[in-house]
């Protein structure tokens, strides 16, 4: 009983653990990935002449939000059914 409440403790005390990372940039592409989510958040690099898509855009975008819709979304997931990827392990 007493493991059992000791497991549990430290499954609870796991997020914490994030706490001792230390904010801010850890690498130089950490630091250009967040400078370049700062320009999209703030604007500051947007253009001024607003983009309009055109009436067959507009229609191709339509079409495959319509062609998403068709096939509905399975309860489970069948691994038979696959896509036959290279990833895990059976």
């Amino acid at each position: 009983m007493k493991l059992h409440y000791l497991a549990s403790l430290t499954l609870l005390a796991l997020p914490l653990t994030v706490l001792a990372i230390e904010p801010g940039p850890s690498s130089k592409a950490q630091q250009e990935t967040e400078h370049w989510l700062g320009l999209q958040v703030s604007g500051q690099a947007a253009s001024p002449t607003v983009q309009q898509a055109t009436f067959a855009e507009r229609e191709l975008a339509l079409q495959r939000l319509l062609e998403s819709k068709k096939f509905a979304i399975p309860e489970k997931f069948d691994e038979d059914s696959a896509g036959g990827g290279s990833g895990g392990s059976k």
